[in-house]
């Protein structure tokens, strides 16, 4: 499929099947993305990814966060994180990313990519801790980066540019059928930070 054909329009579904993805392009001034992106740089308290990969800890070059209104316990990659609470500028950013999507978050992964060198591998977000089918709100600030879709079952393949500021939403049934990855690329050698906004659901 190809992204440009398309004008961004925030009610257009960018998958063919089985799921839904929104694109609503960047939500924020160029002068505010700017902003979030150096106050997010410098005042998260970052820390190299983790996971276990046939039985050995490996930690990763990409840094990560885990944010949220109270102190849950997320797994993934047989990890486990505790949030930290909320700071006010995340709350001021999902707060604009609530008004844009229609939805409520209370949690937020976030991810400090320091050039192309580094990306994600395919994978879907089906941990039991989220709200299952509930959306998830991708936003990015920083280097545009290509972003992944492929279904499970017949491999068709979506790909799409990520702006400065820019807002994804994922929801439905689409960790249930597509992977999702950010592919390393030589082109880029500046960081991006992506936020993932969700819902941790609790019994």
């Amino acid at each position: 499929m190809d992204f440009f054909s398309t004008p961004i329009d925030p009610s257009h579904n960018w998958l063919p099947k089985d799921g839904n993805v929104h694109y609503h392009g960047p939500i924020f001034k160029r002068e505010t993305s700017d902003k979030y992106y150096q106050a997010l740089f410098n005042e998260i308290a970052w820390a190299p990814d983790e996971a276990m990969i046939f039985g050995k800890r490996i930690i990763t070059k990409r840094k990560v966060a885990w944010y949220a209104e109270k102190a849950y316990s997320y797994t993934y990659s047989k990890i486990t994180k505790t949030a930290l609470v909320w700071t006010p500028l995340l709350m001021e950013i999902k707060e604009a990313v609530e008004k844009a999507s229609g939805e409520t978050y209370n949690a937020c992964l976030l991810n400090l990519y320091h050039n192309g060198n580094e990306g994600m591998a395919w994978h879907s977000d089906g941990e039991k801790d989220l709200q299952k089918n509930g959306a998830i709100a991708s936003v990015s600030f920083g280097a545009e980066r290509k972003f992944a879709f492929k279904h499970k079952e017949d491999k068709t393949v979506v790909n799409m540019p990520l702006a400065h500021g820019s807002l994804l939403v994922m929801k439905d049934t689409t960790q249930t059928h597509w992977l999702h990855r950010l592919p390393p690329t030589k082109k880029v050698h500046s960081p991006r930070i992506n936020l993932t906004f969700r819902t941790i659901v609790r019994e």
